[in-house]
Order: C-alpha cells, then structure tokens, then sequence
C-alpha cells in the first residue's frame, strides 16, 4: 500500500506529522527544488524526533567538481543517521554509494528523464532500489513501468511541479540589467494566459508549473503498485494540504468522484498534468 511523502514549504513539520508517512528533506547546499532546506545536524534532530516516519533526504543537485568534497562527507555522516533514503540527481552519489559500500536506499529522481522501466531497471542493477517517476508520462506508461519494473516506485500526485531548473540567475540577472529592486522570493512570469512561479536562489533558478498537479483520483488504483506518493507542499498553505491528504485517506475505487468534487472545492488552479496528453514526438 502506497505511503503519503510530503516536501514541506515550511518548517512546521506538528503541523502535518499526523496525516502523512513521512517527509522529503532538501540538504542544504546540495538540494535544488526546495523552498526550504536543512542541515544535517537539523535532518538528525528530525529523524529522532520523528522515528516513527519514513524521512528521505535530497541530494538532487546536478553536482559540480566543488561540491564533491561536500557530498562525499555528507553521505558519510548520513551513515549514522537514520533516514529512509537518498534522492539523487547526479550519477557521482551513485559511484560514492557503491564505492563507499553505503547502506542507505537510492532514489532515481532525474525528473524529467524517469519516463521508462528499462532505464528504471538499469539503475536498480547499480543498487538504485528506487526510481521517482517523471510527470510528463501520461497515466498508461506509469501502469507499464508498475507491471515490468525490478525495484520500487515513488510517484508525484500533487502540488506544483518543476519544469525548468537552471544554475543561471536569470531573476537576478534580469532585475541587475535594469537596475530593479524586488525583495520577492517567489517571482512571476506571465505567459499566453497562463502564470509560472519563479524561484531565484543561491543554487539557480527554477521555474514552476502554472497549475498545481492532481493526479489522486487516476493514481488510486496504483496504490498497491507504487511504494510512495508525492505530495508538494509549495505555495499550499497547510490547513489546504491537511485537507487534501485527509481527503485522500477516506477516499476509494468506489466513491473518487467524491475526492475530486470535493478538493475542487478547497483548491483551486488544478490541472491532470500530461496524464492524458500522449507524446507527439518519438524517438525512431
């Protein structure tokens, strides 16, 4: 049966702690694609004072030669630490995971290229147990993945999603061309009609989906098939997720039209993503 993952906007973890399995933690330094991050001394503070979730950490930053040091000494002192799991972007945490003979679970969580059970496959050779699956497959792909994949699956069902992840400041970059002001965090672009969400920080720049995915409803029956679901947390206030993951709880094969009337009614701006939209463009 599919556990609830949450990545937190905030750091009110008392808050969601009773209606969710377990939290993502981005490690500062060595994360992109959190609004909030955490040291490890704060990921050890959490792990004992929450020993009764599944606590992952991300490592899911495309590395660069300066931060290996970095990254090998932090996936040592996670040794002691009792997490679930590591995501990982870059191939280097694999090499330091086999190299190091290190005890804790990969997670696959190329995002965008997590789109296939042969690639999944190939990294579960390589000790990789996990693979995180991208949400630009349409609904038919992941139940393929689900049926022919060697290790376990976590899959993102909702919350806003990121498109486009750079190490350029492109924010930054924009506001110092013409010597603009702006204490903003999160930023905004408009578009065709539709609204993104920019985050401009230290580690780069990340642009955010217009609409916050919802894919509870389609991804009820894959709930024995997938070992995680996602829930992203940022820009939902929590009383809003509090409701959606209880309203997840109560809901069955039988009655999902019920969750989708009634998240519709406290979230607004949501969309199914591409789980219905088929790629038009193959490779030969």
């Amino acid at each position: 049966m599919a556990k609830k993952l949450v990545i937190l906007d905030n750091k009110n973890f008392d808050d969601i702690k009773d209606y969710c399995d377990g939290f993502i933690l981005g490690i500062k330094n060595l994360c992109v694609n959190f609004n909030v991050t955490f040291t490890i001394e704060e990921v050890e503070e959490l792990v004992l004072k929450y020993s009764d979730k599944d606590i992952f950490v991300s490592l899911n930053k495309n590395m660069h030669a300066g931060d290996l040091k970095l990254l090998k000494e932090t996936l040592i002192t996670l040794e002691n630490i009792n997490i679930k799991g590591i995501f990982f972007y870059d191939i280097s945490v694999v090499e330091y995971k086999n190299e190091l003979n290190l005890k804790h679970d990969l997670v696959w969580n190329q995002e965008h290229l997590t789109t296939n059970f042969n690639t999944c496959n190939y990294w579960y050779d390589y000790n990789v147990l996990y693979s995180c699956l991208s949400n630009e497959i349409i609904l038919d792909e992941i139940k393929e993945i689900s049926s022919n994949i060697k290790g376990k699956l976590m899959l993102p069902v909702f919350g806003y999603i990121p498109m486009y992840t750079s190490y350029r400041h492109v924010v930054k970059n924009y506001l110092d061309n013409f010597k603009l002001n702006s204490d903003s965090k999160i930023h905004y672009i408009k578009k065709e009609g539709y609204t993104y969400p920019i985050v401009d920080n230290k580690e780069g720049t990340t642009v955010y989906s217009s609409f916050i995915l919802n894919s509870l409803s389609e991804t009820l029956e894959l709930k024995n098939d997938i070992s995680y679901f996602i829930f992203n947390a940022f820009l939902i206030p929590n009383d809003i997720l509090i409701e959606v993951l209880k309203l997840y709880d109560e809901v069955n094969e039988d009655n999902k039209v019920l969750l989708e009337e009634k998240i519709n009614k406290i979230v607004n701006n949501l969309d199914k993503g591409f789980l219905y939209k088929e790629t038009i463009y193959k490779v030969k």
